[in-house]
């Protein structure tokens, strides 16, 4: 099959669905474009701030994409081209692409809460803090999982390494020029995605090279000062700047898939059970992020909603930003499929991203660029990405980790009027210890080969999604609004999660992992307490007063 045919019907059928099915769960949900958001509602100039939709897509795009719409396709290939391009199309549009527009509007009618908040003020308090403890231990995978991918990266492509650390201090400086120097944003992108870019030709004159074990304790050390930085010097500015490295590596990957022609050769359907992994539920597990991801909603509910100018914004951001990642998912199936069995085995040694950045520079080359240069600028991408998604991930951990060992008190009037309690901050709450508790436990388990960690990532991130389809059908049940649409994405996303962490659980104990056992156990018994908690709320039997509408 061609290459193209395949890209083309992907896109055609994602621009459907932002249509005409974005479109009904818009009508179905309420959306209202003249209702004002917490951004101007709540407007601090620090954490709620509008933005303008453009700009705030590419801070929400740039933090949910990381590497895992590219690793998870890439891997899941050896089940066949047909099952893992069927799951990214009908996984985005059904399943994850509903998950982030209902996280992202749910987070928005609470006062930009998190998820843990929904779930307080719709299931319960009891509920929350368990959605807390579940919320650290699925980062805590994530950061370790993504810890090795970077690391991974870094090794088999040391060019990719010289141009991620220039981007930092990049980012930085954009960052305190934009906040603290008043600088122009039109201006100051333009100087910037032009040093960016040169970012990536100073990587291949000067690689760095160094061991996986020393990049891990790099990394580590980073996503520490990353994670307590304000948000203004690195977070922001790195992610917005981000935002137009991945536009182009996934435009430079469409015109290169138009103009190389590439075949699709790998089998369309290879077997039900391929080594010791099966198609159900592992298929789904694998490819995580290409199709559905709980930490999105994580992200949607932790920062963005706090961000959003308008409310009809949250159907292109919230919908429309997984639907983008649905496309990188494709090419980076199509990077893994077009090789022979014998090539993609070969290739896959060096990672899943050195098959995706060999492929993608491997089209490009049809347009001019060197194999050399693609290879390294596609690195960098993926490579840039993972990285936020590590001190996201990082920054998130620690806020979740803070809230749940801050103690409740007396609320001030100002916390009063905004919904929110006030907390005393004891030393386990305290911001640097937070962080501290977090990467290490994350970096120790990232010591661990990144074949057993993306089993276990993936069936926790799927299972957050999961509890996140749950929180967000609870309120829309208390609201009296249609959450049919999110009921059949949640009972599925609960079968695959929780069947994959019995085999998951299985394996580990005969291979001796008992620290992703303790994870399995522990993820497991919290997803069966959090569906008892909620059951009556979604069936209707009890409802609780203080819903927004």
């Amino acid at each position: 099959m061609s290459g193209i045919l395949l890209l083309v019907i992907s896109i055609i059928f994602f621009a459907l669905a932002y249509v005409y099915y974005a479109g009904w769960l818009a009508k179905q949900w309420g959306l209202d474009v003249t209702r004002e958001t917490p951004a101007h509602t709540m407007y601090d100039g620090v954490d709620y701030v509008p933005a303008k939709a453009p700009v705030l897509l590419g801070h929400h795009f740039a933090s949910i994409a990381g590497a895992g719409p590219i690793n998870g396709p890439i891997l899941a290939a050896t089940f066949g081209w047909i099952p893992v391009t069927l799951w990214i199309i009908l996984g985005n549009i059904f399943f994850g692409a509903v998950h982030d527009f209902g996280s992202l509007l749910a987070s928005i009618r609470h006062k930009g809460m998190s998820i843990g908040g929904i779930i307080e003020l719709n299931v319960g308090t009891a509920a929350k803090r368990l959605f807390l403890l579940f919320s650290w231990l699925t980062l805590v995978l994530i950061i370790a999982a993504f810890a090795n991918i970077v690391a991974a990266t870094f090794v088999s492509t040391p060019q990719a390494a010289t141009a991620s650390l220039l981007f930092i201090p990049l980012a930085m400086a954009f960052g305190f020029g934009i906040y603290r120097r008043n600088a122009p944003l039109f201006l100051s992108t333009i100087v910037g995605v032009v040093i960016l870019f040169l970012c990536v030709v100073l990587g291949v004159y000067l690689p760095l090279h160094l061991s996986k074990t020393t990049w891990l304790i790099i990394l580590s050390i980073y996503i520490i000062v990353a994670s307590i930085l304000p948000v203004w010097l690195l977070l922001q500015p790195r992610d917005y700047l981000n935002s137009f490295l991945l536009y182009a590596m996934i435009l430079g990957g469409v015109i290169g898939v138009i103009l190389y022609h590439p075949r699709i050769q790998m089998p369309a359907i290879t077997s039900f059970k391929v080594g010791t992994q099966y198609l159900f539920p592992m298929l789904f597990i694998t490819i995580a992020c290409g199709a559905i991801s709980g930490f999105h909603s994580l992200v949607a509910s932790g920062t963005t909603a706090k961000q959003l100018d308008k409310e009809g914004d949250t159907r292109v951001i919230g919908y429309g930003g997984m639907l983008i990642e649905g496309v990188l998912a494709i090419l980076a199936t199509l990077t893994a499929v077009y090789l022979t069995r014998e090539n993609y085995g070969a290739l896959l040694k060096g990672g899943p991203v050195n098959v995706f950045a060999t492929g993608l520079a491997t089209f490009m080359t049809s347009f001019g660029v060197s194999l050399t240069v693609g290879k390294t600028f596609t690195a960098l991408a993926v490579s840039a990405f993972a990285l936020t998604t590590l001190d996201t991930a990082t920054r998130l951990g620690r806020f979740a980790f803070q809230e749940f060992f801050a103690t409740a008190t007396t609320p001030s009037p100002a916390e009063a009027a905004e919904a929110r309690p006030a907390t005393t901050v004891s030393f386990l709450a305290n911001r640097y210890v937070a962080s501290i508790v977090t990467v290490v436990i994350s970096v120790w388990l990232a010591f661990t080969s990144w074949s057993v960690i993306w089993p276990m990532f993936g069936s926790a991130n799927q299972l957050l999604a999961a509890v996140a389809l749950l929180a967000v059908a609870a309120w829309l049940a208390n609201a009296g609004k249609n959450n049919k649409m999110l009921i059949f994405p949640m009972i599925f996303m609960f079968l695959v999660t929780l069947t994959a962490l019995g085999f998951l659980i299985r394996d580990n104990v005969a291979k001796g992992n008992y620290a992703l056992v303790f994870f399995g156990v522990l993820l497991f018994i919290l997803a069966i307490v959090l569906i008892a908690l909620a059951y009556n709320v979604l069936t209707g039997k009890k409802k609780r007063a203080g819903a927004p509408v």
